[in-house]
């Protein structure tokens, strides 16, 4: 005790913020991490390194003056002890846990798309849907009338060579030779929903499931017209096995759910001025409708002439001056175009307000000769030709999501409140609140 007492003294001498902590050595089944608060401080350090804290930040934590003094010991823990600590305090040896994919989820046109668009659409099909709790049962019976069921639309793709990155592997056991690379894919693309799970019809002969052989030289790659035709398909065994209920495709936001028609309207790269060189790029395909690809495993692609616009009077505008004319075959350019249809000042306006379309300004719609025409009836109806809602993969979690976001959240916050009121199909309203409680504490 006397020792201690000098020791005590000679560090409170060296630091007077020092406060004297005794663990008696030698009692069995105790452990330096009962101590809630020097498990606490162990707990902040390793995450102030990061996710990829180790055994080593522990046996060096602990290496440290203050923290031997504390401790009362005259050098650091063993890595076999670190190992255990480790364990104890919750972490596991195992490959990352992944949640949900957040690219984009903050860009301003996904947000603005997402606030004013999506969510208010879904929020007004809600009352016409069946409501599932986490039991699988009914909760509450919808409005009177038809029902509406969601369909969400997905795909994933399986590998020849998948398997489990982890199991027991015995002492015995030598290495294997085993094949390089992920080997062929086979992608599925169906639809589903929490009313009757995967499209099918009652008796199970009728699908709109997709078995697609992805890459060159086997089915090509699933594109927009893949997409046409399984929608095509999916109504056609909903209208004949299901006519008593409304149906919505839901789809996610993947370029190829965007795409326009082959050669419509488009003010992303129209020229401002005459041009003769301005067509677009089409995929060259065979009478089947696929898609040809070349020696180096691309598509093929070809120039034609854009789609003619139309007045606000539904007549045509030639966008390329037509046979006799001057200027014969050329495209007229966008001031011309503006012109025509009585922007008598289109002239003077800049071609684009900056290097990206995303830089105009928000709410004008006439401060550059791009975005004039980008906001044109007939410009704006070319997104329409192929329905684009983005997509939430299951009922109830996809509810969860979106009123989370209706409350405010981003797509983390969205994220750690679905997981937080798993089974609810709702988020409460003081949300914004708790997830600040939680990240403080």
């Amino acid at each position: 005790m006397a020792r201690t007492l000098r020791e005590w003294t000679r560090e409170l001498i060296s630091d007077p913020e020092f406060i004297p902590e005794h663990n008696q050595k030698g009692q069995a089944g105790q452990s330096l991490l009962d101590d809630e608060d020097f498990a606490q401080e162990l707990h902040l350090h390793l995450q102030s390194i990061g996710e990829y804290c180790t055994t080593d930040h522990i046996v060096q934590y602990v290496a440290r003056h203050k923290v031997l003094a504390k401790l009362n010991r005259t050098k650091t823990i063993s890595y076999a002890t670190a190992h255990q600590w480790m364990k104890k305090m919750g972490y596991r040896w195992q490959p990352c846990p992944r949640g949900q994919y957040v690219d984009g989820h903050e860009r301003l046109d996904v947000v603005e798309y997402r606030k004013n668009i999506f969510l208010p659409a879904i929020q007004n099909l809600e009352p016409k849907t069946r409501k599932w709790g986490c039991d699988g049962e009914e909760e509450e019976p919808t409005e009177n009338g038809r029902h509406m069921v969601l369909w969400f639309h997905d795909e994933s793709t399986f590998y020849t060579h998948d398997r489990k990155m982890k199991r027991w592997v015995h002492e015995s056991e030598n290495a294997k030779p085993y094949a390089k690379g992920e080997g062929h894919s086979l992608m599925v693309a169906d639809f589903v929903s929490a009313d009757y799970g995967w499209l099918r019809s009652p008796d199970g002969n009728e699908s709109a499931r997709v078995l697609f052989r992805a890459g060159k030289g086997r089915d090509g790659y699933f594109d927009n017209e893949n997409i046409c035709s399984q929608a095509a398909r999916a109504m056609d065994v909903l209208k004949e096995h299901y006519p008593h209920e409304d149906h919505v495709l839901v789809f996610d936001n993947a370029t190829t759910h965007l795409k326009r028609a082959e050669g419509s309207l488009s003010a992303s790269r129209m020229p401002k001025g005459l041009s003769e060189k301005f067509l677009v790029d089409v995929n060259v395909v065979d009478n089947t409708g696929k898609a040809v690809y070349g020696p180096d495993g691309k598509i093929l692609r070809r120039k034609v002439p854009m789609a003619n616009g139309k007045f606000k009077d539904g007549t045509n505008q030639l966008f390329y001056y037509p046979e006799g004319h001057e200027h014969a075959g050329k495209f007229k350019g966008m001031a011309k175009i503006l012109e025509e249809r009585g922007y008598q000042d289109a002239g003077k306006k800049k071609a684009q307000c900056g290097k990206k379309f995303t830089d105009c300004p928000e709410g004008p719609t006439t401060c550059c000769r791009r975005q004039m025409l980008y906001n044109e009836p007939d410009f704006k109806d070319a997104l329409d030709e192929v329905p684009v809602i983005s997509m939430r993969r299951f009922s109830t979690r996809s509810m969860r999501f979106m009123n989370a976001y209706r409350l405010g959240l981003n797509g983390t916050q969205a994220a750690w409140a679905a997981k937080k009121y798993r089974g609810h199909r709702t988020i409460p309203n003081d949300i914004l609140a708790q997830f600040d409680n939680a990240h403080q504490n």
